[in-house]
């Protein structure tokens, strides 16, 4: 039965390589917990936000590296911390200056980075530099799958709880505010969480491109579905196949394996765009559709 598995291209690298088969699990792990968080993201209209967030990150990770090398607890509660800092701050200074949101996470986005990278060339290599920036999902230990899992786990639990409110946060937070004492929980919890599933991208995919498995597949979903519920699950699907194709190209291919990831993501949002029932050319087939839903 396994010379038969094993005999099958789609199959064989996840049944001989160790690798793979951790690769992908983290690669599901995080199609469960942050895709997710990226559809109410995307909700929220603050999907260059969460490219913004996926960068202030590195400032702690480069400490913990830093101080203790490439460790996972190190540089995953560095990152944490500078995460949460980064969020409460930009909130801060958007609601008691006249500095807006969007250009309050630019401009920590940019100081993070900056600082990041410099941090991490005091004391590391270009390898090492391409390993914070990139991440290696095919290098992915036990330690590391078990803290996506974690991170997943509790994402969608807390998502699970507070579906409503986040949905609701997302789509009005004033009259969230008006009905509710419990918007500003809602905003700080989901940033807390978007947070967590950004620090466990991290690891696999690297802070530039951690943001990639949230953002894609939400907005190939948001092509399919106009309803919250089949929207993601299109999307946590659409993340976990492109993820198992990315994989593939890389295996196959001789490919990085975060990048061909990522592209196959791509791939899948813009042939949603020609052929998605939401998309642009479906609108143009059915021009009044939104007359007769």
């Amino acid at each position: 039965m396994t010379e038969t598995l094993s005999s099958l291209p789609l199959l064989s690298p996840f049944i001989e390589f160790g690798f793979m088969r951790r690769a992908l699990a983290g690669c599901l792990a995080l199609s469960l917990g942050a895709t997710p968080v990226g559809v109410f993201l995307m909700l929220r209209r603050m999907s260059l936000a969460g490219d913004a967030m996926s960068h202030a990150i590195l400032p702690g990770a480069a400490i913990g590296y830093l101080i203790a090398g490439l460790s996972l607890p190190a540089m995953t509660l560095g990152g944490l911390m500078a995460g949460l800092a980064v969020a409460v701050l930009a909130g801060g200074v958007a609601r008691n200056t006249v500095i807006k949101e969007d250009t309050s996470l630019a401009t920590f986005y940019l100081l993070s980075l900056s600082a990041g990278v410099l941090i991490i060339s005091l004391r590391g290599s270009s390898v090492d530099l391409l390993h914070v920036l990139f991440g290696s999902v095919l290098a992915l230990d036990d330690a590391a799958l078990y803290l996506l899992a974690s991170f997943a786990s509790l994402s969608v639990v807390a998502l699970a709880i507070g579906l409503r409110l986040f949905a609701l946060e997302g789509c009005d937070p004033a009259f969230l505010a008006r009905i509710s004492r419990l918007a500003p929980v809602a905003h700080y919890g989901f940033m807390i969480l978007l947070v967590l599933n950004l620090v466990a991208g991290f690891h696999a995919l690297g802070t530039l491109m951690a943001v990639g498995i949230m953002i894609l597949p939400a907005a190939t979903a948001r092509l399919w579905a106009g309803t919250l519920g089949p929207m993601l699950l299109i999307a946590v699907l659409t993340a976990f196949f492109g993820s198992l194709i990315g994989l593939l190209l890389s295996y196959y291919a001789n490919l990085p394996a975060g990048p061909a990831i990522v592209l196959t993501l791509g791939a899948f949002y813009l042939l949603s765009m020609g052929i998605g029932r939401l998309g642009p050319l479906a609108s143009r087939w059915r021009p009044n559709w939104h007359f007769e839903r």
